[in-house]
């Protein structure tokens, strides 16, 4: 019997990849939090898991990793623009205490799904001895 490793991993995988490509986002708003006319970005984290676990259930086989999936796409979460709460004279709507405040809580996320699906490697560890 084999194990499947996308049905014993559950939407933790697709979660890790989707905060880690969050933690790049908001790190980039941080860095040009002093740049005339930059927009700050984001991404809709329950959308894109949303969207990425329906995709893992209704995911059509490719032969070849080139080819375009169904989505029509590379599958990426889509980048939206922050609205900001008092955007800068300079155009730049960077807040960066917002940015911050949400930097630390996709940490605190990721460490948690990272540790959920530690849990399930344990758990897979466990059942392939015999435990």
């Amino acid at each position: 019997m084999s194990i499947s490793f996308d049905n014993a991993l559950g939407i933790h995988e697709d979660a890790l990849h989707l905060r880690s490509r969050r933690a790049e986002v908001l790190a980039n708003n941080l860095a040009n939090a002093d740049t005339p006319g930059f927009k700050a970005r984001d991404i809709d984290f329950k959308a894109a898991l949303n969207n990425a676990s329906e995709q893992q259930e209704m995911a059509m086989q490719r032969s070849n990793p080139g080819h375009i999936d169904e989505r029509g796409g590379s599958g990426e979460a889509e980048l939206l623009y922050r609205n900001p709460l008092q955007p800068a004279i300079d155009g730049n709507t960077v807040d960066a205490q917002v940015e911050m405040a949400n930097y630390t809580r996709n940490a605190m996320d990721f460490q948690a799904s990272f540790q959920f699906l530690n849990g399930r490697f344990q758990g897979l560890m466990t059942a392939i001895r015999g435990e």
